[in-house]
């Protein structure tokens, strides 16, 4: 299979990667690869680590959104496996359409469209199924949600063999510093104060990348065309515990949290029911939560030279 991954060098598309070319994903062991990022803000070609000069291996450096690349690049292609994100239009809704397009001119086996759980939008109690209705909070989940209605519509019209991964809030190595977890551990490790969005009760249920690679895995080789698929993490916290839960990690129980104002359109919480892949695909999650945190934190403790240039 030759598999192209939009967003390859970003965190989870360069999990993605470096695990399908080490033959840790059943189905992709032998596939061969083409990463098309541009390598803007998120995306650092250093994620690919030791597969970086694999032979199976073809980097493209380029926009998802550019309509004469994309048709260079998805014509030699089996499958796409779509986590080029940002948070605007351009790249969200005229990338996503532009691959679709693409991947329809050169019928494409696989299009699995990576998405978010920031699509169903704030829910006080229980769990969004995949059969609830979109309805986004903020203008960038808007357009995550816009793409998921693009991918839906391309199948449905056009038959193509597209399906969506909806994964709740993810952690792990090589995690832009920008992003809560690592936001926070990065202030902890340079002898910063922590801040937190509002009072801190936002909550989140954590999913490991390593989960979250093996169910993209799954989606692409055996995921039914025209489906959505919600990916739930192993366990619910909210952010001012998550960050005691750091402090502790790092033995810097003292440390104070600086609360600062709210920013419009913050879900308050999110869930997500996922017996749908647990039931059809056969997926659970392996890495439990305080092991994969253990990690993270032991992989950044390590790794200053990987993030500490990211933090201006």
């Amino acid at each position: 299979m030759n598999v192209l991954v939009t967003g390859g060098a970003g965190f989870i598309g360069s999990h993605f990667v470096r695990a399908m070319l080490a033959g840790g994903l059943p189905g992709l062991e032998d596939a061969r690869v083409t990463v098309l990022d541009k390598l803007a803000h998120v995306g650092n070609f250093a994620n690919l680590g030791a597969v970086a000069h694999d032979k199976r291996l073809d980097f493209v450096p380029g926009d998802v959104a550019d309509a004469a690349l994309a048709e260079v690049v998805v014509r030699r292609h089996d499958a796409i496996v779509h986590f080029a994100a940002e948070h605007d239009v351009k790249s969200n809704v005229l990338g996503t359409e532009v691959l679709l397009e693409a991947a329809r001119r050169h019928d494409a086996d696989r299009f699995v469209h990576i998405s978010t759980d920031a699509v169903y939008g704030s829910i006080p109690t229980g769990a969004w199924s995949e059969r609830a209705p979109l309805s986004p909070t903020s203008p960038g989940a808007a357009t995550k949600a816009a793409a998921d209605l693009l991918v839906l519509a391309a199948h449905r019209t056009h038959g193509l063999p597209a399906t969506i991964v909806r994964p709740s809030s993810t952690y792990g190595s090589h995690q832009h510093p920008e992003k809560l977890l690592p936001r926070l551990l990065t202030t902890l490790l340079t002898g910063g104060t922590p801040t937190l969005r509002g009072d801190g009760t936002h909550t989140r249920d954590w999913l490991h990348v390593y989960d979250l690679i093996r169910a993209v895995a799954l989606v692409l080789t055996d995921g039914r065309p025209g489906e959505a698929y919600n990916v739930g993490g192993s366990v619910e916290l909210a952010h001012k515990d998550l960050a005691a839960l750091l402090r502790e990690e790092l033995d810097a129980p003292a440390t104070p949290i600086e609360y600062v104002p709210d920013v419009p359109g913050h879900d308050a919480r999110r869930a997500m029911d996922d017996d749908k892949i647990r039931q059809n695909l056969g997926w659970r999650p392996r890495v439990e939560f305080t092991s994969g945190l253990n990690s993270t934190v032991r992989w950044y403790r390590d790794n200053p030279d990987a993030w500490r240039p990211l933090l201006q």
